[in-house]
């Protein structure tokens, strides 16, 4: 006998169907179930705004300080720059203009207060370097400065004065070239202008005792310093073929520049005593 069941028979346990299938998952229900996937796509995604960054990243301004600096030097560079300038074109013919001056009216007054031997006063080697001993006047050009012995930078030129090359003639010569030099930029600068001199123009020499007046006969507008043909006797580059009395004036060109040298060549015309001087 079987045991007590309440007097109904159990229905038997379902058996399960293994002929179907279970579903497969979908890819966004795997991509979530996984945490892995999920960490690696932030990732990327941080890694691409970093990339995408990169190149628009600003550089960090100089600091006030390097800026400031630079600013201060590059004024100070062109302040000492405009100092020069104007000392060199402008303090330097304030200098020897004074200077110039001085010599001219301390020569003048000298021939007034002692009057010289004229057998002597105008001998070649007669004067030391540097000393005054003539004037030079040309009516042109409105010139009027003293001539000093040598063509020494400092002891003469730079002075404003005239300088005459030693061992080149005197006025009082029988025959020469009295040879002159000075400046035509800064330091006074008397000869700045002489390139408007032209065939018949005045050049006077005033000594002591005489007055000789040249007249201008030509030039040479550019001529290497190395040329010294232009102090002999009679002046190369000249017109003149035969021995005479003749004066050259030179001085650095173009303007601003000791590239040449530009000549003018006078020749004498008039000798008077320096008594009947206007």
């Amino acid at each position: 006998m079987q045991g007590d069941t309440g007097g109904a028979l159990l229905p038997p346990e379902p058996v399960p169907d293994a002929s179907a299938a279970p579903e497969p998952a979908t890819p966004d229900a795997e991509e979530a179930s996984s945490p892995q996937p999920a960490a690696r796509r932030a990732s990327r995604r941080r890694t691409g705004s970093r990339r995408r960054q990169a190149p628009g990243r600003r550089r960090k301004p100089p600091s006030k300080g390097a800026s400031r600096a630079a600013s201060t030097m590059l004024i100070t560079s062109g302040l000492a720059m405009v100092l020069f300038v104007v000392h060199e074109v402008w303090w330097t013919n304030v200098q020897a203009r004074a200077e110039a001056d001085e010599a001219l009216s301390r020569l003048e007054q000298t021939w007034t207060d002692e009057p010289p031997d004229p057998q002597t006063v105008e001998e070649a080697g007669a004067f030391e370097q540097g000393e005054g001993f003539a004037i030079l006047r040309i009516p042109a050009l409105g010139l009027a400065s003293p001539i000093a012995e040598g063509t020494g930078t400092e002891q003469v030129l730079d002075k404003g004065l005239v300088g005459h090359f030693t061992g080149t003639g005197m006025p009082a010569d029988p025959t020469g070239n009295f040879a002159l030099a000075a400046h035509r930029n800064t330091h006074g600068e008397p000869f700045r202008e002489i390139d408007r001199l032209a065939p018949g123009d005045k050049i006077i020499v005033e000594t002591a005792s005489a007055s000789y007046t040249y007249e201008v006969a030509g030039r040479i507008p550019e001529t290497p310093p190395t040329d010294v043909s232009v102090l002999r006797p009679v002046p190369g580059g000249s017109p003149f073929t035969t021995s005479g009395r003749y004066i050259t004036l030179t001085t650095c060109t173009p303007e601003y520049s000791t590239r040449g040298r530009l000549i003018v060549f006078g020749e004498l015309v008039e000798e008077r005593p320096r008594s009947r001087t206007a």
